[in-house]
């Protein structure tokens, strides 16, 4: 058990602390609830936390205790005619009592409660979150109270312990955090799906001028502010938030949403690949490890979250059962196996197209997933076909060297990339008919899972001065609003790369939650920002 500091230790403990410090009880200290011992040589016990269930008796009631430290909840033993008078789901409690092994099955501990203060009072007439599975429209309608739910608390602390992770294996690798800024006057990606900031001075006001002298947006990337320490320091990153104006309704697109983004010195695609597949590869191993106890913690949420989604399906929509689980629930921890079971597969965006060209022309089925259309060269995957390709080769593909032209203006050209392997010509070989044309590409990635699709994309930068100039006017963009970016390049350059990872694409497939609007605090979709 973790070390209180002295300092701290007039924090009540949280229910994680009163069961785990229970378990390394002898029998003799934990007898069961029908021991004859005397009450005052007995340990009291305090739990607060908040009612998520009741059941009341004659002459006892049952209520389950949860304070959101662990996805295990208390049975809370009432005994006595009216004890449980005023308490209701989602009652706020403290609770003071001796705590026993269960006489009963379902739980290993009960509080044989003392003592009861209401601290918060819920009336069951108006509180939203009354039955034990409402629909994922409902909940999402009420985010700011869905985190009383069990599926969601599960997968908040799911969230925190996968960073956690993450952090360690950056950490290890020796990358050093960076927070990089929300506000930026650059578009990383091109697309102009930004939102761009109008500033309202509080009235009353005389001045016509504005905040910032030039237009300012919230960030759709990090990736070029982390380009600059990384000219420094070699290795960096950031979990930071992303806004993107993006139109799409899907159940993997949200308008503002983390990324998980790595730069750092290198000068080969593979390499860049290797190490994108060992983050993944160490975050998954930490979850599955048995000597790990965030990992314990972790399966403990999984499972409680594999219950919740099976408990829902009875009552939601097909559309909404389709997002709601996207795991195996008979064995919840079969689609992290996966990812630990071999190499991530490797392939060019030219053979997956082959593939799928293959694959429509025959008609052939993979799993559920048929092909209904495949793209020319030179047009972007749909996510029927990312998650088809997944699917085919049953795990995690990097999907490398793309067009150039269907790419942003930093990637470096696959015929500059000093890293092309004798298997793999620098510009592709692509059928046309009858002819043979070669098409320029570029040293990217994107990482597709099974289930999900992309989760992750990256490339080699283009680190030349002049050609990421011409880079930038051939994307029709103004030179001299990347001058700083360009500096990067003037001074001391050197071949880097990087990647961004769908933070909350990651925690859906963790999770198995299949809608990113359910593995979000407050999610923000088009026409919906409601706190």
């Amino acid at each position: 058990m973790r070390r209180t500091p002295v300092r701290l230790s007039n924090l009540p403990p949280t229910l994680r602390s009163v069961l785990s410090a229970a378990q390394v009880q002898t029998p003799a200290q934990a007898q069961p609830s029908t021991s004859k011992s005397s009450s005052e040589d007995a340990k009291q016990t305090t739990v607060n936390g908040w009612i998520k269930s009741i059941r009341s008796h004659k002459n006892v009631s049952f209520a389950e205790i949860n304070d959101g430290s662990t996805g295990k909840s208390l049975q809370a033993v009432l005994k006595g005619k009216g004890k449980a008078d005023g308490l209701t789901n989602g009652t706020s409690v403290n609770l003071t009592g001796e705590l026993k092994k269960s006489k009963g099955q379902g739980q290993d501990l009960e509080l044989l409660v003392d003592e009861i203060k209401i601290l918060g009072e819920c009336d069951p007439e108006t509180y939203p979150i009354q039955k034990k599975s409402l629909p994922n429209s409902v909940l999402r309608d009420n985010a700011h109270l869905r985190f009383r739910t069990s599926q969601t608390a599960a997968v908040m602390r799911i969230r925190d312990n996968v960073m956690r992770d993450w952090h360690d294996w950056f950490e290890e690798t020796q990358f050093i955090h960076i927070h990089t800024p929300l506000l930026t006057s650059s578009d990383c990606e091109g697309a102009g799906e930004v939102f761009t900031l109008l500033d309202q001075p509080k009235p009353p006001t005389s001045t016509s001028s504005t905040f910032f002298p030039h237009p300012v947006h919230l960030t759709v990337s990090s990736q070029l502010h982390l380009e600059a320490p990384t000219h420094s320091l070699s290795r960096t990153y950031t979990l930071s938030p992303s806004f993107r104006a993006e139109p799409s309704l899907t159940s993997r697109h949200l308008s503002e949403f983390y990324m998980l983004e790595g730069e750092l010195v290198i000068d080969s695609l593979d390499g860049l690949l290797d190490v994108v597949e060992d983050g993944i590869k160490f975050s998954v191993d930490r979850i599955l490890s048995q000597q790990s106890k965030r990992g314990e913690r972790v399966r403990e949420d999984l499972a409680v979250i594999s219950r919740s989604l099976g408990e829902s399906e009875s009552e939601i929509s097909e559309v909404e059962v389709t997002d709601a689980s996207i795991i195996n629930k008979s064995d919840p921890l079969n689609h992290l196996r996966q990812i630990l079971s071999k190499p991530f597969t490797r392939i060019t965006y030219t053979q997956a197209l082959d593939l799928l060209r293959e694959a429509y022309e025959e008609r052939r089925e993979e799993g559920e997933l048929r092909i209904t259309g495949i793209p020319r060269w030179g047009e972007g995957l749909s996510t029927e076909n990312e998650k088809w390709l997944a699917n085919h080769f049953n795990g995690p593909v990097f999907v490398t060297r793309y067009p150039k032209d269907i790419k942003p203006f930093y990637m470096l050209p696959s015929s500059s990339s000093t890293s092309t392997s004798n298997e793999q010509d620098s510009e592709e070989q692509v059928k046309v008919g009858q002819a043979a044309e070669k098409k320029e590409t570029v040293e990217c990635f994107d990482l597709l899972l099974p289930l999900i699709g992309e989760l992750a994309g990256g490339s080699l930068r283009e680190h030349r001065l002049d050609h990421l100039t011409s880079s930038i006017e051939k994307a029709g963009m103004r030179t001299e609003e990347y001058q700083w970016y360009l500096d990067l390049r003037r001074f001391g350059s050197i071949p880097h790369g990087g990647w961004g990872m769908g933070w909350d694409r990651w925690i859906s497939y963790v999770t198995g939650v299949g809608n990113v609007r359910d593995v979000v605090a407050y999610p923000r979709w088009r026409g919906h920002c409601k706190y």
